[in-house]
């Protein structure tokens, strides 16, 4: 096997098409085709090409390629909210299925000044054939600006919800899930529960606050008096909860905290817990959402809602690959444990 010339090669050396084509018999046009996903070329070929740029140590320049495709194969992934350990799973399990279907991933970090244009402008620049917003700090607002703006192509909501018409959400199904864990909350008998959210802001919402007072009112008449931590975190919640309980008497404290999701419930406990001195559930039951992994801990055994993370993202790969363009709102799994 021999290289071209050093005349013929990049300046800095880097192994080109020509030297794949070279080494494995074929002409640069199959090494080509062999990197495209959906290309013509026969097995024998494509495993020819692979072999070969391999050992040279080839590696496509996917740039150019989106360049003449118009497609880059990449998709950007803006978020915040990193106090979250949900946003961990999320972000491990879409770039893990993403990538074992051809897709990239760009990880744009939105900053807490709620500034997503600014984030969806530097996911535009680097030319993503969609972006995928799963923060908390935007509003519909701010998406009617980057969408007139045509700054990305596509703009997926993902495990929220946007009333923007333009953008498309994908999202566990809150009203049957709070529905769920109301009914187990009136078979187990409680019946003086508080919702904890998290910060009251006009972002982009969640539907579990309003989904379950709605249902629990159906359900008894009664109305769900509601609290908001600042943050999506469990620092916030210690001191929410806190608050809230601090001054009460038995007959006036709830006998069940509705956190709207794990990182609040387990705040809450722990408030409970250390700083009120009082049991997890026999004076306070709490429950969460999203079943983190350290629900499942023997020091929280919290009970919870796990969402279909994984049906989530295929019907996000529908969409990129054409075959979806309506919203989707898919049913978890309510998980029992011993907090309720």
């Amino acid at each position: 096997m021999s290289l071209p010339p050093e005349s013929s090669r990049p300046s800095d050396g880097s192994v080109t098409a020509d030297d794949v084509a070279a080494a494995a018999g074929v002409s640069r046009w199959t090494v080509a085709r062999a990197f495209k996903k959906d290309a013509s070329i026969s097995r024998k070929s494509r495993e020819k090409v692979i072999a070969a740029a391999e050992r040279l140590g080839y590696a496509p320049d996917l740039l150019a390629s989106s360049l003449a495709s118009d497609r880059s194969n990449l998709v950007a992934l803006i978020t915040n909210d990193f106090n979250n350990p949900h946003k961990l799973v999320l972000l491990e399990r879409l770039t893990r299925i993403l990538w074992s279907r051809g897709w990239g991933t760009l990880l744009v970090h939105m900053s807490d000044s709620e500034d997503a244009s600014a984030a969806l402008l530097a996911a535009s620049q680097r030319r993503v054939d969609a972006a995928v917003l799963i923060g908390t700090r935007f509003d519909d607002r701010i998406l009617d600006t980057a969408l007139g703006a045509r700054r990305v192509k596509k703009l997926v909501i993902f495990a929220r919800y946007s009333q923007n018409p333009n953008t498309l959400n994908i999202a566990c199904d809150d009203v049957v899930a709070m529905r769920q864990i109301a009914d187990h909350l009136l078979g187990a008998g409680y019946s003086r529960p508080v919702f904890v959210a998290g910060p009251d802001t006009q972002s982009a919402k969640l539907h579990r606050k309003s989904a379950f007072g709605e249902y629990w009112i159906r359900q008894t008449g009664n109305e769900v008096p509601v609290i908001h931590v600042t943050e999506y975190d469990f620092g916030a919640a210690i001191h929410g909860v806190t608050d809230l309980l601090a001054d009460a008497t038995p007959a006036q404290r709830p006998d069940v905290l509705v956190c709207e999701n794990d990182i609040i419930a387990i705040g809450a406990m722990d408030a409970v817990r250390y700083r009120l001195g009082l049991r997890v559930p026999q004076d306070i039951a709490v429950t969460g959402f999203d079943d983190i992994p350290l629900s499942a801990s023997p020091a929280y055994l919290l009970t919870t809602y796990r969402q279909p993370i994984t049906g989530m993202t295929e019907k996000l790969l529908e969409m990129l690959e054409g075959g979806l363009s309506e919203d989707v709102f898919l049913p978890g799994q309510f998980i029992l444990r011993n907090s309720s």
